[in-house]
């Protein structure tokens, strides 16, 4: 460090002349910006315009945590000002934590001044130098999340003991470094170390954030290595900005998949195979038979539609004497071709599609008709390539379903939301959570906290597919339940009820005499909580077509808060600010 450098630092903060940068962070399942990071830059023509040199000098000048209050201060202002969508990640030092931010509560006071709710910023820890006491740190961070924050790791793979720092701290988010995405289309190790990383986080609940991206073919890589990598981030995306753009311009691969809540459709098992016209000769489709031998089934088309087919082993048993040849030589297909076919539409579900296919009993199903929504010609699709398919959807459901309940996890919470936005029919978004679950599972322990927890979600499960809703669990005791318009309030009324009446069977005989249970604090103090119950936020979408995912995720985490503040199960509906308390 220089004196010119010191001078320039002082200069820097006492006039806070720093530039904030936003570089977007995707979701490939969504198909949307998720959030963005936070960056910071010097003045231009300052020698600590770079931020690495800015932050060294600031360690040596024993500036550090100054600097870093100043930079979370200015880019909390800035996100709010610009009215970024999404999550603000927001790189903060360990030190600064440690040193000042816990006692002072530094950043939720920058955050109230700045307007926004605290579930939307994300403290992500930054390392310049290493954490020595990670009680200290656990408890900083366990008050972060008290206070509605949520917890990133920085730069997996780099830095100091990264490893152990996923495992001591439990983040919510873990940001790999940007050297095992370089180039991992073209280096096999990479993308296994890449899955074995993608386990890991999967079974600490934990999502994984790809930096660096910088190419189609890392982009690509990257989605067909694991669909539970959704979220990302590079230049391939954007670049750090001081005016970062609001919404994704680069196409996702996930564009194709997504087409219903139900999953994946007809079209991606669809195989482009040249049909035939009702007057091609059989002895042409006797020769293409033989030239090709995997050719197991030929459409036959009039007028771009199709009327039949003609299978591989049906036709070559017409061939199987002398006279074959001479019987069929001036005969056309249709004369020989079975009119009784499966036809599917390119739009229909896989789930849709297997059941249409067990159905038709009378009709050989190894081979099936794909065409358009006018009933046109596409291609063909095979009973092989199905079961495939639905294989595949069945691990990954099961893959990222919550280890405890069994229901859809936040991936595929946010694909179904996605999906019901893209239909452009109506429905409601309601978050379910749990009052007074932490004393009880301090009181009682984890496993009759989770033994409610299960409760809950079997009454959810139960009512909201009774309804032809969708119920998934976003982790702990909050749930995420979609409804349909004409349903959602009798289902939610329902649920409050019947929890009410479950509750007191989950605690003790003293403790369900005097409804509830009695805690001592560190202090001394004694504190009293009732039984658990339900409050519920709602937010019915009558128009989806200007909502997004992101934004209906966001309001209802506001809304959850409205909801609990009513005592007992309670019901907030977001109509005009109306709130709809108590379950009768």
């Amino acid at each position: 460090m220089t004196a010119q450098e010191a001078q320039w630092l002082n200069q820097i903060i006492a006039a806070e002349e720093l530039h904030v940068l936003f570089q977007p962070i995707v979701d490939a399942n969504q198909q949307a910006i998720y959030g963005y990071e936070a960056l910071i830059r010097g003045p231009k023509t300052s020698p600590l315009h770079s931020p690495l040199r800015l932050f060294d000098v600031a360690t040596q000048a024993g500036l550090l945590v100054e600097l870093d209050l100043l930079c979370r201060r200015l880019a909390i202002r800035r996100f709010a000002e610009l009215e970024l969508p999404g999550l603000l990640f927001l790189n903060v030092m360990p030190l600064t934590i440690v040193e000042r931010d816990f006692r002072e509560g530094l950043t939720l006071s920058f955050i109230q001044e700045s307007g926004l709710p605290p579930e939307r910023v994300v403290i992500e820890l930054t390392e310049h130098v290493p954490i020595h006491d990670y009680e200290l740190m656990r408890q900083a961070v366990d008050h972060y999340r008290d206070m509605g924050f949520q917890v990133a790791l920085d730069d997996l793979g780099a830095g100091h003991s990264s490893l152990r720092h996923w495992s001591e701290l439990r983040p919510d988010f873990v940001k790999l470094d940007r050297h095992f995405i370089s180039g991992i289309d073209q280096e096999p190790a990479k993308r296994e170390f890449l899955r074995s990383i993608l386990d890991v986080a999967r079974s600490l609940d934990c999502q994984l954030i790809a930096e660096g991206v910088e190419t189609a073919a890392e982009h690509l890589c990257l989605w067909e290595l694991d669909r539970g990598l959704a979220l990302l981030q590079g230049f391939y995306f954007a670049r750090p900005s001081l005016q970062p753009p609001m919404q994704l311009n680069t196409l996702l691969p996930a564009t194709t998949q997504l087409k219903s809540p139900a999953g994946r459709t007809a079209h991606s098992i669809l195989r482009s195979i040249e049909s035939v016209s009702a007057t091609y000769s059989v002895p042409m489709l006797a020769e293409r038979f033989r030239e090709d031998p995997r050719l197991r089934c030929v459409a036959v088309i009039e007028g771009g539609v199709p009327v039949a087919v003609v299978r591989r082993n049906t036709f070559l048993t017409l061939f199987t004497n002398q006279y074959s040849h001479a019987l069929y030589a001036k005969r056309c297909v249709l004369e020989i071709a079975d009119p009784k076919m499966i036809v599917a539409e390119a739009d229909l579900s896989l789930e849709a599609l297997s059941q249409q296919l067990t159905d038709s009993r009378d009709i050989e199903q190894e081979d099936f008709v794909i065409v358009d929504s006018d009933g046109h010609y596409l291609g063909m699709g095979n009973i092989v390539d199905l079961l495939r398919e639905i294989t595949a959807i069945q691990v990954r459901q099961a893959r990222h379903a919550n280890p405890l309940t069994g229901l859809p996890g936040n991936i595929l919470i946010n694909e179904t939301l996605a999906s019901y936005l893209a239909q452009g029919s109506g429905f409601a978004a309601a978050y379910v959570d749990l009052d007074n679950f932490k004393a009880f599972n301090d009181a009682y322990g984890y496993a009759r906290g989770d033994h409610v927890i299960i409760s809950l979600s079997r009454l959810l499960q139960a009512q909201v597919e009774s309804a032809g809703g969708f119920i998934g669990h976003i982790g702990g005791d909050d749930f995420m339940m979609l409804l349909p318009l004409g349903h959602w309030e009798t289902v939610c009324q329902q649920i409050l009820h019947s929890f009410e009446v479950m509750a007191p069977g989950f605690y003790e005989e003293k403790d369900r005499q005097q409804g509830g249970i009695s805690i001592e604090s560190r202090q001394g103090g004694v504190t009293f909580f009732p039984f658990v119950s339900v409050s519920i936020a709602v937010k019915p979408i009558t128009d989806p077509a200007p909502c997004k995912a992101l934004e209906i995720a966001a309001q209802l985490s506001e809304l959850k808060h409205q909801a609990k503040k009513i005592a007992g199960n309670s019901l907030f509906v977001e109509r005009r600010g109306c709130c709809v308390g108590g379950c009768r």
